[in-house]
């Protein structure tokens, strides 16, 4: 029983592809912006006959829903929704956010959300610290300056200071943490977190 995971919520492409519980995950995280939707179902083929699998075999698939790109949390929910109907495997959506973070540590997850604006998380593995949201790059500053034991992931140039930032895996952290994340009981109801400030 095969599993996926997808996210194209920001300016990276990432796929993963395990071919049971205990196997070997295989993925790859790379800079792709706005061509996420042109490479992620090949790389997701390659993935697949790296890892033997045969697409039948794809039961369950982790799909990352934003906050992020508009456009880009999209591609990602197409394929997961197309695999879905199509296999009628599971879906199990996650936050954006919460694969940012480091293993094992308190981490403020952040991505740019333009307008002097970011999108913001705490997570410590499975638990919510501070749940996802949209603060003012001002207000994450001070955050960060009041938490000085907390590492900073994710996209953090839009602050305008210098900070210690862990760039981690997302596929790792999907894999890692999938069986905190719940399945949705029909993937075509499946909605991008599209969030407002």
């Amino acid at each position: 029983m095969a599993e996926i995971y997808l996210d194209s919520s920001a300016d990276f492409l990432a796929v993963g592809v395990c071919k049971d519980r205990d196997s070997k995950l295989f993925f790859l995280t790379y800079k792709c912006w706005q061509s996420q939707s042109e490479h992620m179902i090949p790389e997701l083929e390659k993935l697949c006959n790296d890892a033997g699998v045969d697409k039948k075999e794809i039961k369950k698939v982790y799909v990352a829903i934003g906050p992020g790109s508009y456009t880009g949390v999209r591609i990602a929910m197409t394929i997961a929704k197309t695999v879905a109907v199509a296999l009628n495997a599971e879906v199990y959506p996650i936050s954006s956010l919460q694969i940012l973070q480091a293993k094992d540590k308190k981490s403020i997850c952040l991505m740019d959300a333009r307008s002097a604006r970011s999108y913001f998380a705490v997570y410590e593995n499975e638990k919510v610290i501070e749940c996802d949201q949209i603060k003012t790059n001002e207000e994450v500053k001070e955050y960060i300056a009041s938490h000085p034991d907390y590492v900073v992931c994710g996209t953090s140039k839009q602050l305008g200071i210098e900070v210690e930032t862990l760039t981690n895996d997302v596929i790792e952290n999907m894999h890692r943490l999938r069986d905190s994340f719940e399945k949705i009981d029909n993937p075509l109801s499946l909605k991008p977190v599209y969030m407002k400030g």
